[in-house]
This record gives C-alpha cells, sequence and structure tokens, in this order.
C-alpha cells in the first residue's frame, strides 16, 4: 500500500509519473447510473451517494486529484 500512496502522490508533474493514473478508457459514460456507497460530510455525519443525487437533477463525483 505504501508503494501505492508513493506513486499516486508524486513529487513532480512529468508525464512518466502521471500517464499511469490515466485510464478514461474504463471510467463509467457520462449518464451511466452510479452504484450507491456511502459517503461522510465534513462534520463526519454518513450520508449515501443515492441521498445526493436524489436532491439534484445532475451530480458530477470526483475521485482522486486534478490539479
Amino acid at each position: 500500500m505504501d508503494d501505492l500512496l508513493t506513486r499516486y502522490n508524486y513529487d513532480s508533474f512529468m508525464p512518466e509519473k502521471f500517464e499511469p493514473w490515466m485510464n478514461f478508457e474504463s471510467s463509467p459514460k457520462t449518464g451511466t447510473m452510479a452504484h450507491d456507497f456511502a459517503l461522510w460530510n465534513l462534520d463526519e455525519t454518513e450520508t449515501r451517494l443515492s441521498g445526493i443525487w436524489s436532491q439534484y437533477d445532475y451530480t458530477i463525483v470526483e475521485f482522486g486529484s486534478f490539479t
């Protein structure tokens, strides 16, 4: 697990370090219904993805870092 975290938290933005993480072909397509799962609010209370998407017409979920 430590090796995985070290590779994910790379120290410089260079193609050989970030390209292995780019796997857009395996990403769900826009409009695909996501599986329901638990989420936690910043105040550490639990909710579910279904609780979020039931409140809005569109829900965007981001995993990982895009910065």
